[in-house]
């Protein structure tokens, strides 16, 4: 008992220490109006400060009203009237109308089930990795692992998915995936490229690869003046002329119609003209056949989707790519290496970070910003759920179900066209029906969608989710349109020889790796999953304070529907009659992104930021071609821009010329005016971001935007810092003619760790013709571009978690979301000041939604560098701000609306500890090389070590529990700071093998 007695009164201890906080009243603190008011509203769950804390930090900045502190933040000239977002302009919805509203639609969606392949699967979600990482906020709040100490969980499963592409593919090395199938192969084309020095214009693509990818490819070629060809690349290498500019072929193994074809002469023959061989897959079917690795592909790519990732209408999908070693550092996106921490043990972390657009601006040939983490993990934990025996099993299913269907058909006098498939049937109607319409009227009778391939042609691809019922159904199809007999099926033996070429059938072993022959049984497997997931730091641990990222509550409410199979199992190319609910759904989502940008149209095609900032720059060099103004190419961007401004600038085809700022890090206005009417006969577009990266709400952005359009140019705003114009203003008010947006920023899909993301464009009246089309689906206007990613309308299924946000929190939510957010920030930028330089602020001394503050006065001080600070955080259970961006010496931090004032003290209490710590160094109380900051983060593993190892001025309990609240909630970094140098020197970028575990 007294051992008990002795346990409580230190939990005690421990709970006086946290800080006490007065009850929490909801956001609006406002009885309901009537007795038949929802009492759900999300509004009071979504915004973190109630009204009490919201006056208490108010008071704090010298405000007695929200509106008095806005009026010193936001620009008046830019201002819009408040009624412009309201409630009587965008009624909000509580969470439980909102539930019924998106069941409603979602029982308008067709329940058919699709065949139509085309590289879309109906993927069976093992319902281990649906609840336990799908749906799991430890798995879909984390940001990209720029931390690896606090992300190793993550890090260790995309190595998985890394090994799990390379070993299927027989390459050398795969990255963490990209965005889509399409844009992947628009990646190949172009390393292809730059391969050749940029010299060889010439990129053939085989006809038979998928037609929503050759669309991308138009897209992508045109804007680096690529010559795009589509043919037989056989016939066409024939041809010296064509040989000698080749600059890479693109193939489809099994192609479009679902034939297998021997491509070892032609990678011989492609190889001898000196260019590449590019090869689109399928990851289920490489189980089965010769992987592209072992016959001479230098780059191959696909969807991995297959692998337990909801259809969702196109998306979110995570592409592979993987390529030979001599291409590893030319490889576009995330690459995940294993690395050493400080006492050496392994560790994983994001490897050649030297690519990043970032870094290489206007130099880079790719704008990828992002990944398909979530995605690309969920693929990932399939294939170790089911590992090798298991997926081949699959495959041979999926095979031989196609098989007898092939048997079936033809005794009904069809005839399937392809001779060697794996799952996918081209069958010719024609020998029994005058009208391929016969067939698709008896499949629609059955509540299925067959591809359409021509007037006397239809597709039929199978996928794990065929059952024995399915296949009599299917079978039922064509024989109610061959008016046969029912019998057929059950006399149709079992095939005993398969119809894959028997120099196609695969030899090899994959993946062989302990991981991927462990985690069979679901015990093992959630094990497995909550294991990794208790390595990262995500929203369930505490706020990620990242600038520019916005990373604020992704709520249950409107998670829910996503995984929902009214809207998981939506093929994309299903036919619009059986897409009632999400054509609503995205037809509001649309409007509201229109009334909040000021725009006139919107087009949700661009699956991620980076691919909605080269789509609007694309519409604009359209528009200007459509004016016979072809020749505008030149695109000014300040200094201060977001990396990936400048490059897809040079994707689109554009000439960057930089644009200066001020001191204050506002736009140098007479630097723009001077440089636009320098190119005022070539000038296309102006990029800026508002407000600035910097921080702070410019005066001048409306007359930046006057300067470009006087001298010919259209502005492009990005918009990364949407969330802080909500209500209060909007890119066309500023000046804009096109924006984009990141919903996974301002309306609130997560950022699953490294992707998915949506980055919709935001068009003026003008622009809106040039909207992206898409070959299979209308979509765009009657002028429109040619597709930007794969899929009709992106990552559709996510489209319902910002539609879902929109309508929960109404016009009176958003607006006060945005209030908040700048509130947070600037109470924030109050605590701090005395103990860090705030490095920009408007007249006022406000800041807009992040603040910058600078710490180049530590390096000179104490030797010490922005990431001993983001280290040292991490200590005390938070992910750092974003680290030496915009400006290198600084850190650049958002609060969001979502987080209390709290939280929000809590983070500020840590880095003013911090700042004493660092006094100390200062002070000489610790050395400069050996101190608190130097050695963090502090893992267990550094807290174990024996007194004779640990050769520290500090105590352990300095390291780990420096603020008292740490005791009774920590977070502890699994490793010590990684040694980034190591891991690119010695590039390893794959599972350990059995040895090595062994080791």
């Amino acid at each position: 008992m007294a051992a008990l007695r002795s346990a409580s009164a230190l939990r005690l201890a421990f709970l006086s220490a946290v800080p006490k906080r007065t009850a929490r009243c909801l956001a609006t603190a406002k009885a309901p109006s009537s007795l038949f008011d929802s009492l759900d509203t999300f509004a009071d769950r979504h915004v973190g400060p109630d009204d009490h804390e919201t006056s208490f930090m108010l008071s704090k900045l010298g405000y007695d009203s929200l509106d008095a502190f806005l009026a010193a933040t936001v620009p008046s000239t830019i201002r819009i009237p408040a009624a412009t977002i309201s409630d009587a302009s965008m009624p909000a919805l509580s969470e439980s109308e909102l539930h019924d509203r998106a069941k409603a639609l979602g029982r308008q969606n067709g329940q058919f089930k699709s065949y139509i392949g085309m590289g879309y699967h109906n993927a069976v979600v093992p319902p281990v990795i649906l609840r336990n990482v799908m749906e799991n906020p430890a798995w879909y709040t984390p940001y990209t692992p720029y931390q690896p100490e606090i992300a190793q969980g993550r890090l260790e499963s995309l190595v998985n998915y890394q090994t799990m592409i390379a070993s299927l593919t027989a390459m050398d090395i795969a990255n963490a995936s990209l965005l889509d199938e399409a844009t992947a192969a628009a990646e190949g084309m172009v390393i292809a490229y730059v391969h050749s020095g940029q010299k060889r214009k010439t990129f053939f693509v085989d006809n038979a690869v998928l037609p929503q990818t050759i669309a991308v490819l138009r897209t992508r070629a045109k804007g680096f003046g690529i010559r795009l060809l589509v043919g037989d690349p056989r016939t066409a290498l024939k041809d010296p002329e064509l040989s000698a500019d080749l600059a890479g072929v693109l193939i489809q193994y099994p192609d479009v119609n679902g034939q297998i074809s021997d491509y070892r002469e032609l990678a011989d023959q492609v190889h001898a003209s000196g260019a590449l061989l590019v090869c689109a897959t399928d990851l289920l079917a490489l189980t089965l056949l010769t992987p592209p690795g072992e016959w001479g592909a230098d780059i191959v790519l696909g969807n991995s989707a297959r692998f337990g990732v909801p259809a969702g209408y196109g998306g979110p999908h995570g592409a592979f790519f993987a390529v030979t070693d001599n291409l590893k550092r030319r490889m576009p996106g995330r690459l995940i290496g294993r690395s050493k921490d400080t006492l050496g043990n392994p560790a994983y972390r994001l490897a050649l970070q030297t690519r990043e657009q970032h870094i290489r601006r206007e130099k880079a040939t790719s704008n990828i910003c992002t990944s398909q983490a979530l995605l690309a993990n969920m693929a990932a934990m399939y294939a170790i759920y089911h590992g090798p025996v298991g997926l081949t099993r699959i495959a041979k299913k999926v095979h031989l179900f196609t098989q007898l269907l092939h048997a079936s058909v033809e005794r009904l006098g069809f005839r399937v066209v392809n001779n060697a498939y794996f799952d996918t049937l081209t069958i010719d109607v024609s020998p029994v029906c005058k009208n391929v319409e016969v067939v698709h009227a008896a499949a629609a009778l059955k509540f299925v969608n067959l591809r359409r391939v021509d007037n006397t042609h239809v597709g039929v691809t199978f996928d794990e989710s065929v059952g024995h019922e399915d296949l009599k159904t299917l079978v039922s199809i064509f024989v109610t349109a061959a008016s046969g007999p029912t019998w057929v099926l059950a006399s149709i033996p079992q095939p005993t020889a398969t119809a894959i070429p028997s120099s196609l059938v695969r030899t090899s072993e994959f993946l062989p790796h302990p991981v991927f022959n462990t985690h069979h049984s679901e015990t093992e497997m959630l094990r497995y999953i909550f294991h990794l997931a208790s390595k990262d730091l995500s929203l369930v641990h505490a706020m990620i304070p990242l600038g520019s990222c916005t990373m604020k509550l992704n709520s249950t409410s409107s998670m829910i529907p996503l995984t929902w199979p009214e809207f998981g199992g939506v093929h994309p190319f299903a036919p619009v009659d059986q897409v009632e609910g999400y054509k609503q759904i995205i037809k509001e989502l649309e409007a509201d992104l229109c009334k909040i940008t000021g725009f006139h149209s919107c087009s949700v095609q661009p699956n991620s930021g980076a691919a909605g900032e080269y789509a609007g720059l694309t519409v604009i060099r359209a528009y200007h071609e459509s004016r016979g103004e072809g020749h505008r190419d030149v695109c000014l961007i300040p200094l201060s821009a977001h990396g990936t401004n400048p490059a897809s600038a040079v994707m689109a085809g554009l000439k960057v010329v930089p644009v200066k700022t001020h001191a204050d890090g506002n736009l140098d206005l007479a630097d723009l005016k001077a440089k636009a009417e320098k190119h005022k006969d070539n000038l296309a577009a102006f990029m800026i971001t508002y407000p600035s990266t910097f921080g702070v709400f410019e005066d001048g952005v409306a007359d930046a935007c006057k300067i470009i359009h006087e001298n010919g140019g259209q502005v492009y705003l990005d918009g990364a810092n949407l969330n802080a114009q909500v209500g209060l203003t909007n890119p066309a008010t500023c000046g804009g003619d096109v924006c984009h947006l990141n919903l996974h920023k301002t309306f609130a899909i997560p950022h699953g760790g490294g992707g998915p993301g949506v980055g919709p464009i935001c068009v003026a009246e003008h622009l809106a013709p040039f909207l992206p089309s898409h070959p299979l689906v209308q979509t765009g206007g009657d002028k429109a571009i040619d597709a930007i990613s794969a899929g009709p309308f992106g990552s559709a299924s996510i489209l319902l978690i910002s539609w879902a946000y929109i309508k929960m929190l109404g016009g009176n939510g958003l607006s006060h979301s945005t209030n908040v957010a700048l509130l947070n920030a600037n109470y924030m930028a109050q605590r701090l000041a005395g103990h860090y330089t705030l490095r920009f602020k408007n007249a006022n001394g406000r800041v807009a939604h992040e603040l910058l503050i600078d710490l180049a006065e530590f390096d000179k001080a104490a030797g010490l560098k922005v990431t001993d600070f983001a280290k040292r955080l991490q200590d005390y259970g938070f992910h750092p701000p974003t680290c030496s961006w915009p400006i290198s010496t600084c850190m650049l931090i958002e609060p969001t609306e979502s987080e209390t004032l709290q939280e929000i003290d809590r983070f500020c209490d840590a880095m003013i500890q911090i700042r004493k710590e660092v006094d100390d160094i200062i002070s000489g109380k610790q050395p400069k090389t050996n101190n608190l900051l130097k050695n963090a983060p502090h893992p267990l593993s550094a807290i174990v070590l024996s007194d004779k190892e640990w050769k520290r001025p500090y105590t352990r309990e300095e390291a780990v529990y420096p603020m008292s609240w740490l005791r009774e909630k920590k977070f502890w970094p699994t490793v010590t700071r990684i040694d980034d140098a190591f891991g690119d020197l010695n590039l390893v970028c794959d599972c350990p093998t059995v040895e090595e575990m062994a080791s």
